[in-house]
């Protein structure tokens, strides 16, 4: 019997947690056979009256559909789940979070158990999942071939961006975006403590601060041109030495309003190390060059 256009590759589903539970219910709404395990099986119950298969073991789920997608608490989990199951032949799209090591090591072990891998990091909350205007995506690395044969499948649940083969990609833009993410909080967070104390409206300051934001983030397309080229004086436009002259303004406010600057301080020490050695004349770039750790 052959597959016809219309017919929507079955999927297994390890994992409802929150995130799970969203991906098995934009499956299910696009029409896909879903089977389903969780280690609390009321989970699997409860999708089950929505139209899934909830499996009574880790064995049967896998051995239930080609496509395997995992998303559980963390990698230790993921070999613990999988362990007894067999892989062989299987297509395993790994969603949970990880370190890019362990999704490198990942890889490794689901190919050692006759298995293809994709390793995936998902860029969105649960309520963004099924939502295509929400704007979620997920990043997936490992066999472009892999991808591609289940990319339809896997943009069901959120958008898909492929970033290469390396099986460790996908985990390390994933923490890469997110640290950029916490760098911008942080921000925000010494922004609306030296307002505190005072007589300002927080969410009258909010606009302001998230119009400023977006209009900063295009800087990020200069300082990868500059660290591509290895010129990290051109284009420049605010000097580090300038920027650097600016950085008692900001710690002085911050002691004048009883803020800890803690948050920006270490930045701070950073942009004065680069001015030391020599990079006055550069852009922020430098400063990336110094969080690199000597070999040992």
């Amino acid at each position: 019997m052959t597959r016809t256009d219309t017919e929507k590759t079955p999927v297994t589903l390890l994992g409802l947690g929150a995130m799970g539970t969203a991906l098995a219910r934009a499956w299910l709404a696009a029409g896909h056979p879903l089977t389903v395990w969780n280690r609390t099986p009321s989970r699997a119950h409860a999708l089950a009256a929505e139209g899934a298969r909830a499996a009574e073991s880790v064995p049967a789920a896998v051995a239930a559909n080609t496509l395997v997608v995992v998303c559980l608490l963390d990698d230790a989990s993921v070999e613990d789940t999988l362990t007894g199951a067999d892989l062989t032949g299987k297509d395993l799209v790994n969603l949970t979070t990880c370190t890019p090591a362990q999704a490198r090591a990942r890889a490794a072990w689901a190919a050692e158990r006759g298995a293809r891998y994709l390793d995936g990091g998902i860029m969105a909350v649960p309520p963004m999942i099924g939502v295509p205007e929400a704007g979620g995506y997920v990043l997936y690395s490992g066999a472009r071939d892999l991808f591609e044969r289940h990319r339809d499948t896997l943009a069901v649940p959120a958008g898909t961006t492929f970033v290469g083969e390396n099986p460790a990609h996908a985990a390390l833009h994933d923490v890469a975006l997110l640290s950029a993410m916490y760098g911008m909080f942080a921000g925000a967070a010494h922004a609306f403590a030296l307002f505190r104390r005072e007589d300002v409206d927080p969410t009258a300051f909010a606009p302001l601060l998230a119009d400023w934001l977006t209009a900063m983030a295009p800087a990020v397309h200069g300082t990868a041109e500059q660290l591509r080229g290895g010129d990290y004086t051109k284009g420049v436009t605010s000097t580090l030495a300038m920027q650097v002259a600016g950085t008692p303004t900001f710690l002085d406010t911050a002691a004048e309003q009883g803020v800890s600057p803690e948050l920006l301080a270490p930045f701070f020490a950073l942009m004065r190390r680069r001015l030391a050695e020599g990079g006055g004349e550069e852009d922020l770039t430098g400063v990336i060059d110094l969080l690199l750790r000597r070999p040992e």
